[in-house]
């Protein structure tokens, strides 16, 4: 059977941007050589360790396999493009419906901190496939509690 997909964005979930710097450091985050960015050194690890296909799903579309994925430990991961001229959706993300689109009937779940019930809805009303929308604090980034639940919806995935 097919892993689920995991739609990785960055910043927010990897890059917890709305947190003080002195409480990223204290959580283990560093710079990794990027300037204004901080990352987790452990994060590349746990995502390899997630039952699923992990896909970027960030606005740093390809930037993400060149600068990120090295600092993380990961290997070249597959990339969502966004289209030029995202149309207005209202409250909905702009991500939305191409994650839809790109998922074209498989299980997945989406990791970012701009998940709303527009999003869940449109998910719901587009996608017949199990779908996790999984909001991340961008003052706190992708957690312990974080990864056990994305670990173990995925299998559970799969059987519905």
């Amino acid at each position: 059977m097919t892993a689920p997909l995991l739609f990785l964005d960055v910043d927010g979930p990897l890059n917890p941007y709305a947190a003080s710097r002195d409480d990223l450091h204290r959580a283990g985050y560093r710079s990794l050589g990027l300037s204004g960015v901080l990352l987790h050194p452990g994060h590349g690890r746990a995502l390899l360790d997630l039952p699923y296909t992990l896909v970027w799903a960030t606005t740093w579309e390809h930037a993400a396999n060149d600068v990120l994925a090295p600092l993380f430990g990961l290997p070249r991961l597959p990339v969502v493009e966004w289209p030029d001229a995202a149309p207005a959706y209202g409250a909905l993300s702009f991500k939305t419906p191409t994650l839809v689109d790109r998922a074209r009937g498989r299980p997945f779940a989406w990791v970012d901190d701009d998940i709303d019930d527009a999003d869940r809805a449109f998910v719901a009303d587009h996608h017949d496939a199990p779908a996790l929308l999984h909001r991340v604090d961008p003052a706190v980034g992708l957690t312990p509690g974080d990864f056990a639940a994305l670990a173990s919806w995925a299998p559970a995935s799969l059987q519905q």
